[in-house]
């Protein structure tokens, strides 16, 4: 009797538990670059989103432009020129402090992917710098609590602020762009590599960095190989990493976030409980349906 009962409700449990992975796989589908709508209209607030193709083709024109001349601060508000770490391959990100979720992500991410690199060919053999765009809130102060917050401590990081002034001619001289929202900002998840001659030389963009993304391409710069022209095309890039870092989502009003996760989880947790208390009442109708000994 409880046979044609436990396969009933087995393969009910089973659709329940799936369901989160269909939708998961759903969403992974989905244009990873164009899922916010531009310029929607909320009451008498429009909020606007970077173009991804226009912010991809600015970026990659900064490809074979010298580094500029900047002045910035570091952490403890001392002057910095960008000049002085030629000699040296540097790689240059944009961040925001106040973002909570993708910078913070992003930046330990490339860390990871630069430990290795560190440990084999010497942290005195290249640079990273950080820079606060978000200004005046980028403050060198603001920046030596972002790191130490998210445990960014590789001796050859700094963090850097610009003045206000400065922003956008640093930004568009490193092809970085960015459009603010009524929570935040619109950017670009870029990394420039720039050359020991201080030439910038590629834009790695994503969120996760890999081996071959930034640790092969570095090695090269270090010991003063030529890193091979890329092959990806936008369409490529856009299939494999999302470039853009949104933290707002103007159809709700609020910060995304991915529940199918939660979902997945409960639904295989809702399975396994079920699985243990039908296994329970299998075993004790076996045996109150066993006949006695006499």
């Amino acid at each position: 009797m409880i046979g044609p009962c436990f396969r009933a409700l087995l393969a009910s449990l089973l659709v329940l538990a799936a369901s989160p992975l269909v939708a998961d796989e759903a969403a992974v589908e989905q244009p990873k670059l164009t899922a916010r709508p531009q310029g929607l209209l909320r009451g008498d607030l429009t909020l606007t989103a970077l173009d991804e193709k226009a912010a991809y083709t600015f970026s990659q024109a900064a490809i074979g432009r010298p580094l500029g001349d900047f002045v910035l601060l570091d952490r403890n508000g001392k002057p910095v020129e960008l000049s002085r770490y030629l000699g040296k391959p540097l790689l240059v990100n944009f961040i925001y402090t106040a973002c909570f979720q993708v910078c913070p992500t992003t930046t330990r991410n490339l860390q990871k992917a630069l430990e290795n690199t560190v440990s084999v060919m010497g942290a005195d053999r290249f640079n990273v710098v950080s820079i606060g765009f978000n200004q005046p809130f980028d403050s060198p102060a603001a920046l030596r609590d972002f790191s130490r917050q998210y445990g960014i401590d590789l001796p050859n990081w700094n963090f850097l602020s610009p003045a206000t002034a400065i922003v956008d001619d640093l930004t568009a001289h490193f092809g970085f762009r960015f459009i603010a929202t009524s929570a935040g900002f619109d950017h670009l998840n870029q990394v420039t590599m720039v050359d020991a001659e201080g030439r910038i030389v590629r834009q790695v963009y994503g969120e996760k960095f890999t081996a071959e993304d930034i640790a092969e391409p570095l090695k090269l710069l270090i010991t003063g190989s030529a890193i091979p022209p890329e092959t990806g095309t936008l369409r490529e890039i856009m299939e494999r990493i999302r470039i853009i870092c949104s933290v707002y989502d103007p159809q709700t009003g609020r910060y995304r976030t991915d529940y199918s996760l939660y979902f997945m989880f409960a639904g295989f947790l809702t399975f396994v409980f079920f699985m243990i208390y039908l296994s329970i009442n299998f075993w004790r109708n076996r045996r109150r349906d066993e006949p006695k000994a006499p």
